[in-house]
Formats: structure tokens, sequence, C-alpha cells
């Protein structure tokens, strides 16, 4: 019987370090499979390039907000402008209080000038990607958290970040749907 048990904890052990090893071999197979296939490889250059920060040249940026007439809130930012070299990572506040005397669900719509930045502004959190809900009287400060892409024209010297919020419930009915909301 003690054979038996030999033979079944040495196949035992072969089969888990075969295991281990297989465990191993998966991940420059997986890295080969996607390197074949193009998988991944659009998202890891662009983290490569984003990551490099041109130190030769400056952009300021400038923040402005608005609210739609229909909304009873307050909403600036926090600075109004900065310097920035493109590709660094920059993060940005913006206040806005609701003052009215109920909960209002806002939604927040970027816009970029020059237009043509808006293509080499890559934001990475920002308050705008979903509504916002503020309770009547309620303050509250948001980030946007960015990078502006090494690869925007050297001629673009200002980029100003612009946001507009709107009563997404108001603007929901406006365009003829109670659940939707504006995109931007």
């Amino acid at each position: 019987m003690a054979v038996g048990n030999a033979k079944t904890l040495t196949k035992f052990i072969v089969v888990t370090l075969g295991m281990f090893g297989f465990g191993f071999a998966l991940v420059p197979f997986y890295y080969k499979i996607c390197e074949v296939t193009g998988i991944n490889s659009g998202a890891e250059q662009s983290l490569a390039k984003n990551t490099q920060v041109d130190t030769s040249r400056w952009v300021t940026l400038e923040f402005d907000a608005s609210i739609n007439e229909a909304l009873p809130w307050r909403f600036k930012p926090m600075q109004r402008s900065l310097k920035a070299h493109p590709g660094q990572l920059v993060q940005v506040e913006y206040e806005v209080t609701n003052t009215s005397d109920h909960a209002i669900v806002g939604l927040a719509v970027p816009s970029y000038g020059p237009a043509r930045a808006a293509a080499f502004f890559n934001k990475i959190e920002c308050f705008c990607f979903t509504p916002q809900t503020l309770a009547a009287g309620e303050s509250r400060r948001m980030p946007v958290l960015f990078v502006l892409d090494p690869a925007m024209d050297r001629d673009v010297h200002t980029v100003t970040l612009s946001y507009t919020f709107f009563d997404a419930a108001a603007k929901g009915q406006a365009s003829g749907s109670q659940k939707g909301l504006p995109r931007g």
C-alpha cells in the first residue's frame, strides 16, 4: 500500500510542477499572441506617448465656466490660467454650488479653444464624465486631471478649456427623452 501512495504522491508532484511551469510559460505566450494580433498595442503606445513631457515649450491653459440659464447654480474654476508643458500631468479644480432649495442633477459639457486642440486634450479624470447631483445649497470642488498630448501643433500656445453646466432633467425633456442626457 505504501508503494501505491508513493506513486500517487509522485504523480501529484509532477502534475503540480507541470502546472506551475505552464503558468510561467503562458506569460511570454500571451505577449507573443498580442504582438502578432495587435491586441493592446494601441493602448500601450498611447500611454508611452503621454508620459513624455516636452520641456522645450510651454502652453498657457485658460479655464472658463458657465451655467445654462435654466440651472440655478454658481460655477467657477478655482484657477483662471496656468502654464504647462505638453505631456505634463495637470490637475485643476472647479467649484459648483446649487443655489436652489431642491436637489438638481447637472451635466457639464466641455468645449475647447482653439477647436483643434480638443484632439490633443486627454482627460484622465473629469466631473464631465458623469451627471452631478447637488443637494439644495450644496457646494463641491471637482477635479479635472489631464495631459496635453506632446504631438499638439507647435503653433498652439494657448488652450482654453470651458465647461457649461446644464440641468440634466431639462435637457433630457427638451430632446424628447426623459432618460436621455446630452453627450459632450
